[in-house]
């Protein structure tokens, strides 16, 4: 068997939850904008899955710039949650957004519990949409995001409440690393009724002008991405795979610091079924589609002919 035939005969299909991917390979929320805008760069009708940014009850112009700085490996942003609202979203965005074909991933978020809700509720009764995606853990807002990311009992009670109003679209909800035990988070989450996980967000981070003596980001703070966190990413995804995730069967988009197919690879061993790609767009749009030739090319040279067998399969030999 040549080697083209044996690349052609790879399967990098993948089932989320039930939704159907042809490769494991989505954007990240947050940085390809709603899709169609980003397409004269990347041909994103070759990914799995698309993830929009953001989507909140009323239109949000975000925080003041400036409001990103690169750092050594790594990108911290505040950008606050910027983006067009849910109406103008429905009206505008997502007809565009559904001719992508494939399936497409909304990234929720709010101030409050009644403001994630009446978004979620909504978007559960739009065409075209195969799971919202609950940003339970942005740490660049003053309100709502990332204090309910970091505490057991208020993610489960904002979970349970859009589970009560969602009824048609699978629920992903999005874990923050800035907690001192994510496991704890994501059984909370699973217990309150998350079909699908995605971790981690980003990491809180600050960078200073010595010159000045004044942050590069207005706001002072912000989310750190970019390979800088992706041995943090690696390790949470293992943790909540091996200890929650596996025994329940929920699956993981593991995301943070994804550049090279040997990073998603990485973090599919890990226990992640399928991994968005972020910062590294900024760097290079086609990076999603050379990652998802790469995962290809491993399948060959590992003789490996599904690429959802490596899901969890690092070897252990620690103590969990």
């Amino acid at each position: 068997m040549n080697t083209n035939a044996t690349m052609n005969e790879i399967d990098l299909s993948v089932n989320l939850a039930s939704i159907e991917m042809k490769n494991p390979i989505l954007t990240a929320s947050g940085t390809s904008g709603y899709g169609p805008e980003y397409l004269e760069y990347c041909d994103l009708t070759k990914l799995g899955a698309f993830t929009t940014k953001s989507i909140t009850l009323e239109e949000r112009l975000g925080n003041p710039p400036p409001r990103t700085v690169e750092t050594r490996a790594g990108l911290i942003n505040s950008i606050g949650l910027a983006n067009v609202g849910l109406e103008s979203f429905i009206e505008d965005k997502l007809p565009e957004a559904r001719k992508l074909g494939i399936p497409l991933f909304v990234n929720v978020a709010g101030k409050g519990i009644d403001e994630y809700c009446k978004v979620a509720q909504t978007l559960d009764k739009c065409d075209g949409i195969s799971a919202l995606e609950l940003n339970i853990s942005c740490p660049n807002v003053s309100e709502g995001g990332i204090e309910f990311g970091t505490n057991p009992k208020l993610a489960a009670e904002l979970v349970n409440a859009v589970r009560a109003v969602v009824k048609q679209k699978k629920l992903i909800v999005k874990l923050s690393p800035n907690v001192t035990d994510i496991v704890e988070i994501a059984h909370a989450v699973i217990q309150a009724g998350a079909e699908i996980l995605s971790l981690i967000n980003t990491l809180r981070g600050m960078a200073i002008d010595v010159e000045t003596k004044k942050p590069y980001i207005a706001r002072g703070f912000g989310g750190l991405s970019g390979p800088a966190i992706r041995p943090v990413a690696v390790y949470c995804i293992w943790q909540v795979y091996n200890k929650v995730a596996r025994k329940r069967d929920i699956p993981i988009i593991g995301m943070g610091g994804v550049q090279f197919a040997r990073d998603a690879i990485e973090l599919m061993l890990a226990g992640a079924s399928a991994v968005a790609v972020g910062t590294a767009m900024y760097i290079d749009p086609q990076t999603p589609i050379r990652i998802i030739e790469g995962l290809r090319e491993y399948c060959v040279r590992h003789n490996i002919p599904k690429i959802s067998e490596i899901v969890g399969c690092v070897d252990q030999p620690i103590a969990q």
